[in-house]
């Protein structure tokens, strides 16, 4: 397992889902971080060890986590240790969350909505990305801003990405015939060679893998043209916000800290995901830096400053329901959404909003 693995295998690709099926050995290949304490250090709760299944390979995009880990905040909360389980390609988190093997998991609203309809019994209890990262990005020098400045370009998508690009063509009125698909993998050269003009990515990975190479680019956010969604949500499973309440409470209050700190020093968590978390990936720190930096601006935004981290809006949550529609997921807000945790979270503690 290298870190140039490309999580869109997993967001789009959906292996796990099949069969809704979970490889022990592939989570054993995975890895886990286990993180013990002798005892809670609040001293008035013990939850035992806490087990929280990551929706990919441990790189800078948890550095929320591995700072509530290090800096003990799970252990404040009341968990004795903390397995930090990573996920993979082929590893389905929420099929981990929906058996119990897992406490709570964090995935994306597509694949959460697609297991519920299979009848998962699991729901979103809040979101740590307010936009999703999917981008088309493109060479400065060549920018594309606009869904329009597709018209007559060559764009590299890969195939496990081509329902969201049809999605977004949709939500956008954009004739596909119009603009040249260029099947691609998930090494960018192809667009630094300038064989494609534009290149379907997350805005946090391979514009960050090209700034590292003295590559220039412009990153163009789906999710500001016609494809709303929040991403890296909160997954648990529904019988847990009765049996485990105050379990779901705790990992929120520590994760809230934890990014919290990230976002005040992006730098944090790059260390933490190149020097322990993610060791035997061979992440650059100074590239984990800039993504890092990158999924700050979407995991703070004005809404969450004014509600507090993983809170989303009603008006998000509708955009959200109708972005999944346009892919062919149909589900009420109701089935997928239970925002309730996360509000009694900030109303028992106030001062997690202010620091956020």
């Amino acid at each position: 397992m290298t870190a140039n693995i490309n999580r869109r295998a997993l967001l789009r690709g959906g292996a796990g889902l099949a069969g809704f099926g979970i490889s022990a050995a592939l989570l054993a290949a995975c890895g886990d971080d286990s993180s013990p304490s002798s005892s809670a250090s609040s001293g008035t709760k013990s939850f035992g060890a806490l087990n929280y299944q990551l929706s990919w390979v441990k790189n800078v995009e948890f550095a929320g986590a591995y700072i509530a880990d290090t800096k003990g905040y799970y252990t404040a909360a009341g968990f004795s240790s903390v397995n930090l389980m990573a996920g993979g390609p082929s590893v389905s988190q929420d099929a981990v969350v929906a058996s119990g093997k897992a406490l709570i998991g964090i995935s994306s609203p597509d694949i959460t909505a697609a297991a519920i309809l299979k009848g998962a019994e699991l729901v979103v209890l809040g979101a740590q990305y307010q936009k999703n990262p999917f981008a088309i990005v493109s060479l400065a020098e060549t920018p594309i801003n606009t869904p329009q400045d597709l018209i007559g370009k060559k764009i590299g998508v890969q195939a496990t990405n081509e329902p969201v690009w049809t999605a977004f063509l949709k939500a956008n009125n954009l004739d596909a015939s119009k603009i040249t698909k260029v099947p691609a993998q998930f090494d960018p050269s192809p667009l630094v060679s300038k064989e494609v003009d534009g290149w379907f990515s997350f805005f946090t990975n391979e514009p960050n893998l090209l700034k590292m190479k003295n590559v220039e680019t412009v990153s163009m956010l789906l999710n500001d043209h016609g494809y709303p969604l929040v991403s890296e949500v909160y997954v648990a499973k529904k019988s847990s916000l009765t049996e485990d309440r105050d379990k779901i409470k705790a990992v929120l209050i520590a994760d809230i800290k934890g990014w919290t700190d990230s976002i005040a020093d992006p730098k944090l968590g790059a260390n933490l995901a190149a020097t322990k978390y993610g060791k035997d990936l061979g992440l650059d720190e100074a590239e984990q830096v800039l993504e890092s930096t990158a999924q700050n601006t979407v995991v703070q935004t004005d809404d969450t400053k004014a509600n507090g981290l993983f809170t989303i809006t009603d008006e998000l949550i509708d955009e959200t329901i109708k972005t999944l529609a346009l892919g062919g997921v149909t589900i009420t807000k109701d089935q997928l959404f239970d925002l309730s945790v996360l509000t009694e979270v900030y109303t028992e503690n106030p001062a997690l909003k202010a620091a956020s």
